[in-house]
């Protein structure tokens, strides 16, 4: 058997790395002249950046796997205690995330009457089953409006950059919607499964660690790990080649190419997706415009970084991991990394390296910008939440214009549709960041799950 996989970023190299461990043949085709997708990192003077994620949480034991098989995890580095704080603009100012109860009662990160309404969270009621609600729904009815505006919704800008009245809760933050339904209260729940990890992870060091997971990068970058990918798999992998067609055969598929300018054909007994879900739509639809009609109805948030460096002395190193911003703020920006302070390695000799993240969902406009516009606009609003006024020494802006795959209302139902639909066409498969998971997390270990399946 022979497995062609299509799209060579983090899912494509962790799934032609899994198969050939099983001994199964492979073949990565990935239309641009390099590999990792969205995970680049970029060595600029004395700075180390980060175009797409910057992390991972080290509880992911596909990850810690794949890391083992590559001789990375002595390149493992965990943040550092200094990040412990998180922020999150609110009512014009920066304000710390409670890290407990009894911080979270204390703290004026919401109104005391948003507070008490967030305890009585204790004695609220389940929702309706059988409906995909939205985030926000869910939010409003276990945490209240309040909390669901500035809490709820920084966290989720955190992660999908999107909006909390359209992401389906189920889709996205599914530990809480299983919370609502074994405890009734997302708190209880929350405590009694926290007991129960703590119980089976008695004695297990490994298991124990996984609980909540270090926040953690490589050593160089995400870039080590897409690296080792590369160089473990070799000729496994071929760059510059755009595959433009795909035909069913008796013995599985053939995949038309074109390879540095040059035709070619390749016949496969199975063919992974391994790109977004509108270039998998552009593929498939002269075979199945129902099929690309599902994929191309998976949105994407745009998104644009902003790395800004400061030289040693100009600006004060900041507290903790950085902070989030709520829409209600009305900016956009919609979260700042505090890189030197989480990952000091990044930024030699004492310096500061900040990364902003503007757009989203809630402000897709402004990544059409040019890069002087967006590079002035990050340091507009960062001077008005932070009063940052020092200027950088290094600028550097990176759009995404399909930046974060949007999990909407009805997101799980497409999925189901899609497995239905892939029944059609024996040996044809979907893996990546468009499904079941954003992450880099969410993607090694669907890349796993689907490598173990086929091989």
């Amino acid at each position: 058997m022979t497995v062609a996989i299509i799209g060579g970023g983090i899912s494509g190299l962790v799934l032609a790395h899994r198969l050939r461990s099983r001994g199964t043949a492979a073949v990565v085709l990935e239309s641009s002249s390099r590999v990792g997708g969205n995970v680049q990192t970029r060595t600029r003077g004395e700075y180390l950046l980060e175009a797409g994620p910057n992390s991972f949480l080290d509880r992911e034991p596909a990850t810690r796997s794949l890391a083992g098989a590559l001789g990375l995890e002595t390149r493992i580095r965990a943040a550092d205690a200094a990040a412990k704080n998180r922020y999150i603009f609110t009512r014009g100012a920066l304000r710390v995330l409670p890290a407990s109860p009894p911080a979270f009662l204390k703290s004026d990160l919401i109104s005391l009457p948003a507070r008490l309404r967030v305890l009585g969270e204790l004695f609220s009621g389940r929702g309706p089953r059988g409906v995909d609600e939205s985030l926000a729904q869910l939010g409003r009815r276990h945490l209240g409006r309040e909390a669901t505006t500035v809490l709820l919704d920084a966290v989720q800008t955190g992660i999908y950059a999107g909006d909390p009245e359209r992401l389906s809760a189920e889709a996205t933050f599914p530990q809480l919607v299983k919370f609502e339904r074994d405890h009734r209260s997302l708190i209880l729940g929350a405590i009694r499964a926290q007991r129960a990890a703590r119980e089976a992870a008695k004695g297990d060091g490994a298991a124990k660690s996984r609980l909540t997971g270090l926040l953690s990068t490589f050593d160089g970058g995400l870039g080590v790990l897409v690296d080792a990918l590369a160089a473990a798999l070799g000729d496994t992998v071929r760059t510059d080649a755009k595959v433009e067609g795909l035909t069913p055969t008796p013995d599985g598929w053939r995949v038309q190419a074109r390879e540095r300018g040059q035709p070619v054909e390749l016949s496969a007994s199975q063919v992974v997706l391994a790109v977004p879900a509108h270039v998998a739509a552009d593929l498939l639809r002269p075979l199945d415009a129902p099929m690309a009609a599902t994929l191309g109805a998976i949105e994407y948030a745009p998104m644009a970084v902003v790395h800004l460096g400061f030289a040693p002395g100009t600006t004060p190193k900041p507290d903790g991991f950085g902070f989030l911003v709520p829409a209600v703020e009305g900016k956009a920006v919609l979260g700042t990394i505090h890189v030197s302070t989480t990952f000091p390695f990044r930024a030699q000799g004492g310096r500061v390296l900040l990364t902003c993240l503007l757009g989203g969902t809630r402000r897709p406009d402004v990544v059409a910008r040019d890069e002087d516009a967006l590079a002035a606009l990050a340091r507009e609003e960062l001077k008005a939440m932070t009063g940052l006024t020092a200027t950088p020494e290094l600028t550097e802006v990176v759009r995404w214009p399909r930046g974060i795959p949007q999990y909407t209302v009805g997101h799980l139902g497409r999925l189901a549709s899609l497995d239905g639909q892939l029944k059609r066409w024996p040996g044809l498969h979907l893996t990546g960041n468009a499904y079941r998971g954003v992450g880099v997390n969410d993607c090694i270990r669907d890349a796993t799950r689907l490598a173990d399946a086929l091989g």
